[in-house]
């Protein structure tokens, strides 16, 4: 039972996620033999001012 997690900047909407949920689901289904059933994609939606790389708060 396969779990991908998947973490964004807040402000994509319910289907731009569905969207994306249905091609990773299909991608790990395709390349992990995981019947599409079996997948679970979850999201997190990351305020700004919760990155930062390299010392540096990334933004949007």
């Amino acid at each position: 039972m396969p779990f991908v997690h998947v973490e964004l900047f807040e402000g994509r909407t319910v289907d731009q996620k569905a969207a994306i949920a249905k091609e990773i689901t299909a991608s790990i289904s395709k390349h992990a033999g995981a019947p599409a059933s079996a997948i679970n994609v979850i999201f997190t939606d990351l305020p700004e001012g919760t990155l930062f790389q390299a010392g540096e708060m990334r933004k949007k």
